[in-house]
């Protein structure tokens, strides 16, 4: 079955993938309900926001077919019984002792220092879980450790193993041949390697052969837990097994119809899982996709156990805006956990559900974030008043809540950025930040922060962990008396204006009029006058004037917008600081 064509066209990708899933599903069981789609994330380390591609792709599509009133499962499968490859760094509570254990199951793993959980990939797993519930995504989880540890894959592994010979020759036409060169998806920024990384299974290799020939299956060892072990005799009829660990060098005999500490190799296991779950819809990221690699013989393998491909799309490289600054103070990469520390959970869902998934886009941590909240608001406001393309409002739909109802939302959205500043100018004190907010708009003012929360929090949480301390701000003590001193006429005009309409003016949208009317006053116009009936010095002024509040107010030559820099200063402040 050929991965599902993407189209160019400007149309909501998510309603053409529901079409074609609802149709195929038609096609394969005709007249049995049910629609299964499939995610998979394997827990070696912090599972990353590209790794949630992997799951908001197959959500988006489930959750649209859902809408339409079919049942569907959305599975994802907990690769938590794969080997342990490698120490991933940056990781809190975790040495180069964790050493030892690779080649274990994940599950085998000691979890982190100082962790709640069992074992490392119970840690890795909760975060997930965690923030998938906080996004509204519903899905039935899949522990391939459970899987295979209580017998559920028997009859499939003996199915493998009976058919090893019809998998090595699938598997031999791609090992002799070079893979054509992939289009590279190299990140923009160098600190975000690790992010392209995909989960490692792709590299895993595809089974043992030797002179006892192919064997799709690798047995983890019955004395030291690792799987590098190499089976050298399967006897079909008895299903006696023999394996030797390379090492610890132990080895032993089994009945493979009785045994259950281990598993089939990547390359066989994910097929064998389509056609034993029934999956329709599943996305691959780069790393499946490749000629050659997971996807395509797995196409061929499914067909081994009496099953079909899913359809599903190749997806994309998600980047990171502000990477570098983040990898240098926590080292790793951003989790979905980061991101909903920062950002509301309507706006991460909208950033996956507005691009197709060959589509790659970046998240941001860094101010661009402030921008993407920006553009959230208007589409928020154009789908409110009925004027948003079709295509943006089945996006914004999405992003705002599921077949089971609309995600929890701020009761007043006010702007990130402005957010951003009260918390920054208010350094933690709530009842500062309620008397600016409440400012903000006197005829119908903001009497609880739970107001504006969750997005304050989240603002607040982004100023604390994502603003470096130098571009913080903090407000004079007292006023710069020799700037003051030394200012000329014009300069001293420009602060009187101010200071005599502040006042009148003191609201947002007030305070917004005035400062930028201050300069345009002065040189004679109507502090209304558009940009169209100004001279283009005016813009020179308008910005002459602003580096001049900002030194008598902060002390620098830019800052927070200066109306909410105003509001949270408070008028008496402003006046003194001003030297009036």
């Amino acid at each position: 079955m050929p991965i599902v064509a993407q189209s160019t066209e400007t149309t909501d990708w998510v309603s053409r993938f529901a079409d074609e899933v609802i149709a195929e599903s038609e096609r394969r069981a005709p007249g049995k309900p049910g629609v299964v789609v499939a995610s998979g994330l394997s827990p070696s380390g912090p599972i990353h926001l590209g790794n949630l591609r992997e799951v908001m792709t197959p959500h988006l599509v489930a959750d649209e077919v859902r809408r339409r009133g079919h049942e569907v499962r959305h599975l994802i499968s907990w690769d938590d019984y794969d080997r342990y490859r490698k120490v991933p760094a940056g990781v809190p509570g975790v040495d180069e002792t964790w050493a030892e254990h690779i080649g274990k199951p994940l599950t085998s793993v000691p979890a982190p220092k100082g962790s709640p959980h069992p074992n490392w990939a119970e840690h890795f797993k909760a975060a997930m879980v965690d923030s998938l519930a906080e996004m509204g995504v519903e899905f039935d989880g899949i522990s391939q450790t459970a899987q295979y540890t209580s017998g559920v894959y028997r009859e499939q592994i003996l199915h493998a193993m009976k058919h090893r010979r019809d998998i090595d020759a699938i598997l031999d036409q791609y090992r002799t041949k070079k893979a054509p060169a992939k289009k590279s998806q190299k990140p923009v920024d160098e600190a975000e390697l690790e992010a392209a990384e995909g989960s490692g299974a792709a590299a895993e290799d595809d089974g043992s052969s030797g002179s006892a020939g192919y064997f799709p299956y690798k047995p983890y060892c019955g004395n030291c837990e690792k799987d590098l072990t190499t089976v050298t005799a399967y006897d079909d009829d008895s299903t006696e097994l023999t394996y030797a660990c390379t090492a610890c060098g132990f080895s032993e005999t089994v009945r493979l119809s009785e045994f259950n500490r281990g598993k089939l190799v990547w390359k066989v296991d994910w097929p064998m899982r389509w056609a034993y779950e029934g999956v329709v819809f599943e996305p691959s990221g780069v790393d499946h996709s490749s000629p050659g690699s997971s996807f395509q013989v797995g196409g061929q393998i499914v067909g081994i156990f009496g099953g079909e491909q899913p359809i599903g799309p190749m997806y994309a490289f998600v980047g990171i805006s502000g990477m570098a600054k983040m990898s240098s103070s926590k080292g790793g990469v951003p989790t979905p956990a980061d991101a909903l520390k920062i950002m509301e959970p309507q706006l991460l869902r909208w950033l996956y559900a507005r691009r197709r998934p060959n589509q790659s886009f970046k998240i941001a941590f860094d101010q661009e974030i402030q921008r993407l909240y920006d553009e959230w608001d208007r589409l928020d406001a154009k789908v409110a008043d009925g004027s948003a393309l079709p295509a943006d409002a089945a996006a914004h739909s999405r992003a705002v809540g599921t077949a089971a109802g609309e995600l929890p939302r701020t009761p007043r959205p006010l702007p990130y950025r402005t957010l951003a500043s009260v918390a920054d100018i208010t350094a933690g004190h709530e009842d500062q930040a309620l008397r600016i907010l409440g400012e903000l708009d006197p005829a119908d003012p903001i009497a609880s922060l739970d107001q504006a929360r969750p997005r304050y929090d989240k603002a607040e949480a982004w100023i604390n962990t994502h603003v470096p301390a130098d571009q913080r701000t903090i407000v004079r003590q007292e006023p710069d008396a020799e700037l003051l001193k030394s200012l000329d006429e014009p300069s001293r005009q420009s602060l009187r204006l101010l200071l005599d309409g502040l006042a009148d003016h003191w609201s947002l949208d007030g305070l917004t009029h005035h400062v930028y009317g201050v300069p345009k006053v002065q040189a004679g116009f109507p502090a209304d006058a558009t940009p169209k009936e100004l001279p283009p010095e005016i813009k020179t002024a308008q910005r002459t004037f602003f580096a001049l509040l900002y030194h008598l107010l902060v002390g620098r030559d830019t800052g927070p917008r200066l109306p909410t820099l105003l509001l949270a200063v408070g008028q008496d402040r402003v006046r003194t600081l001003l030297g009036e």
